[in-house]
């Protein structure tokens, strides 16, 4: 059964290529040869000797060097990581053979409503089905294999943009490596799954959401013009993701260093202000609800439950870098004042 060909329309600026499920395998072989290699990114990754652990003996195949999947899925995933592909080894590919009855149901249902999706959209409307990054834990992973997505394997988050799974675009892998733990013999681990958005509305930092507003929408995204997360609702995980490629690395040790260093870049330079004084200010601009929230992550940082990162990033959201500066810079010129 393939499900694959009759969507090429909406594969063109992934893999230039479609993924055609048949009997129980996934395969790319009718990708385009002629796609550029990124040599200086695949310089950061090692040769095809890995010491890796098996993942999990529920139906993954490793994929070597060669096999086409493989190589497109590599450059792409390097590619896009720009600078920070350097940092990246050991890349190990392994793929989802949808073994037995309970995944081949699972696929027939993805194709399912896939068509229904389409005929949500108007006849032979444009289901919206994209490639997307997820971040799991190796336990998680497991678990999803063997059992699908399911509260049991479902990917921890920060829960910022309501209840679901959050995936990161196809181009956008860095979004989904931050978020990668690594396992007790530093390896990451990335789900690449084939999800079907429909119709995605706006989320809100802060929402609560667990499923689409209405009947008009099927997804959520954090941008609408450029999304760097896509929601799949708790309601929508075992009929609207695939999950069809796993992808594990290590990463060098100056990775934290990488991280804290995008962080300092995309922050104003500014003097030393601490949190508690940053709330403060912003509470003379931001409404109560963005200021509890605010001081909820401040907590759930102090608590070791979220990174420094993604501290920095829930205040962004919710702030936005125009008013952070502003309040950095009054901050800055009251500290002249004083001295």
């Amino acid at each position: 059964m393939a499900i694959g060909n009759q969507y090429n329309h909406l594969e063109k600026d992934l893999y230039k290529a479609p993924s055609v499920f048949s009997s129980g395998s996934t395969s790319l072989d009718t990708a385009n040869d002629k796609e550029s290699v990124v040599s200086d990114c695949e310089s950061g990754v090692s040769g095809p000797c890995f010491d890796q652990p098996s993942l999990c003996n529920n139906g993954l195949i490793q994929l070597g060097s060669g096999d086409k999947a493989h190589d497109l899925i590599t450059r792409r995933f390097l590619s896009n990581l720009g600078s920070m592909a350097v940092h990246i080894k050991d890349l190990t590919i392994q793929k989802n053979c949808f073994a037995g009855v309970t995944w081949q149901a699972r696929l027939q249902s993805f194709q399912i409503f896939i068509k229904a999706m389409e005929k949500k959209c108007g006849g032979g409307g444009d289901a919206n089905v994209k490639y997307a990054w997820c971040a799991a834990t190796r336990d998680e992973i497991c678990k999803i294999v063997k059992h699908g997505f399911g509260h049991c394997g479902l990917p921890k988050n920060s829960g910022l943009y309501g209840h679901g799974i959050y995936l990161s675009p196809d181009d956008s892998p860095m979004e989904s490596v931050k978020n990668a733990v690594a396992d007790k013999n530093g390896v990451r681990y990335l789900m690449l799954c084939r999800v079907i958005l429909g119709k995605a509305e706006l989320v809100q930092p802060g929402s609560k959401q667990c499923h689409p507003s209405s009947d008009e929408f099927d997804s959520g995204v954090d941008d609408l013009s450029s999304p760097k997360k896509y929601v799949v609702w708790s309601t929508h995980l075992n009929t609207h993701i695939l999950p069809e490629f796993i992808v594990s690395f290590r990463a060098t040790s100056s990775l934290k260093g990488f991280l804290g260093m995008q962080d300092r870049l995309k922050m104003p330079t500014s003097p030393w202000i601490s949190f508690p004084a940053l709330i403060s200010a912003l509470s003379k601009y931001l409404p109560p609800t963005a200021i509890n929230l605010i001081s909820k992550y401040y907590k759930d940082h102090k608590d070791k439950k979220i990174s420094r990162h993604e501290l920095i990033q829930f205040v962004r959201q919710f702030a936005g870098d125009k008013l952070l500066i502003a309040v950095i810079k009054s901050s800055r010129t009251k500290q002249y004042r004083h001295e």
